[in-house]
This record gives C-alpha cells, structure tokens and sequence, in this order.
C-alpha cells in the first residue's frame, strides 16, 4: 500500500459497492419500470447512492455519538467508537476515489490526439 494514495483492492472493493448499490438501485426501481425497456447501469445514479450511503452513515454515527453523551443507557461507548470509525473509514474511501477520478480525468485531458 503507498503512503500517498489508495491500493488496487481498496479501488476494487469500492468499484464493488458501487456495483451493489447500482444493482440494489435497479432492482427497486424494476417494479416500476416497463418490461420492454433495457436496464441500463448508470454510473451517476450509482455513485449518488454511494454518496448517500456514506452521509446516511454519518448521519447516524453522529446521532449514535449525541445520545451517548445525553446518557442514553442504550448506547455504549464501544458502539459509538466503531460507528464512528466506519463512518471514518467510508469518507475516506470515498475521498481517495474522487482523488483517482480527478486523477483519471486529468491524464485523459492531458493525452495527445
């Protein structure tokens, strides 16, 4: 793993779980859809419900972390310190994803035709 940036199976799992999402994303609206219409997997749609699902983890993470310190008795410390270390872990991810796409799209501006 580099010091400065993300490893293959880090972007691999990411490319995954945008993969589910996308999946999930079509399989509710395929109840709605009509029959005769191909599914098409859209990268933007994907990618928004990856967003999504990072800010619901946050979100939630947060709540978890405000209870605990009114003195909810239902949420424990453990709990909270590992909601918030996958929200931690989430953003990250997402963050070094956006830096390759940025990257990406840079080397492709850059090449010669």
């Amino acid at each position: 793993m580099s010091v400065g940036g993300i490893d293959k199976s880090r972007i691999d799992a990411m490319v995954l779980q945008l993969k589910a999402a996308a999946a999930r994303m079509e399989a509710a609206e395929g109840i709605n859809k009509p029959v005769d219409k191909p599914n098409k997997l859209d990268f933007a749609d994907a990618l928004k419900n990856s967003l999504d699902a990072v800010n619901t983890q946050q979100n939630q993470s947060q709540e978890l972390g405000k209870k605990f310190a009114m003195g909810d008795d239902s949420v424990s410390l453990s709990d909270v310190m590992i909601s918030m270390q996958k929200a931690s872990i989430a953003f990250q991810t997402t963050v070094q994803v956006r830096n390759k796409l940025v990257s990406a799209y840079h080397d492709i501006m850059n090449m010669q035709i």
